[in-house]
C-alpha cells in the first residue's frame, strides 16, 4: 500500500485549446536504426508558438515506428535494436517475403513498438524527461523516406 506522503501532485492547470497546428516531417533514414527527431520536433513547437497543450506524432508507415527512449548512452539503442532483432528475426520462416527477408520482421517490430506518440507541451517546451528523446525507428535494412505527421493542439498565448 502506498502512503499519502509518498505521492505529490501539482495543482491542476487548465487551458483553452485555441489552435491546431499541423506539419508533415519527412525523414530520409540511413537504413535500420534510430533517428533522433527531438530537435526538429522542438523546432516545430517553437515555430507554431505553442504554449500549453499536446503534441501528437504519427508515422505513416507499417515498417518503421516511433518511440521515446534514453538519449544519454548510445548503447541503449544498440541493445534495443538487438532485442527487436531477436523478437522478429529475418531468418524465421515468414510467409510474407515479397519485399525481402527484412519486410515481415519490420512489420512485427512496428506492431511491437508504436506508430504514434503523445507528448505534453508545457510553457512552450516538450515535457520530456531529462534523458528522453523522440526517435524514428527504421526497421528495414535499406534507406527509406518516412513521413511523420506532427500536430499540436493547445494554446499559443
Amino acid at each position: 500500500m502506498t502512503s499519502a506522503r509518498s505521492l505529490t501532485r501539482s495543482a491542476p492547470s487548465t487551458v483553452q485549446a485555441t489552435i491546431i497546428s499541423s506539419s508533415l516531417l519527412t525523414v530520409q533514414t540511413p537504413g535500420r536504426g534510430f533517428t533522433d527527431l527531438t530537435a526538429e520536433v522542438a523546432k516545430f513547437i517553437r515555430d507554431v508558438h505553442a504554449r500549453d497543450g499536446a503534441l501528437t506524432l504519427f508515422i505513416r508507415h507499417t515498417s518503421a515506428s516511433l518511440t521515446i527512449q534514453e538519449n544519454a548512452d548510445p548503447s541503449v539503442l544498440v541493445d534495443l535494436t538487438t532485442a527487436l532483432s531477436r523478437l522478429a528475426p529475418e531468418n524465421a520462416p515468414w510467409t510474407h517475403d515479397t519485399e525481402g527477408p527484412d519486410d515481415m520482421p519490420a512489420h512485427v517490430k512496428t506492431m511491437l513498438t508504436q506508430t504514434s506518440l503523445h507528448v505534453p507541451v508545457l510553457d512552450g517546451v516538450l515535457a520530456l524527461g531529462t534523458w528522453q528523446a523522440i526517435y524514428l525507428i527504421e526497421h528495414r535494412a535499406r534507406p527509406h523516406r518516412r513521413e511523420i505527421v506532427l500536430q499540436f493542439i493547445g494554446n499559443n498565448q
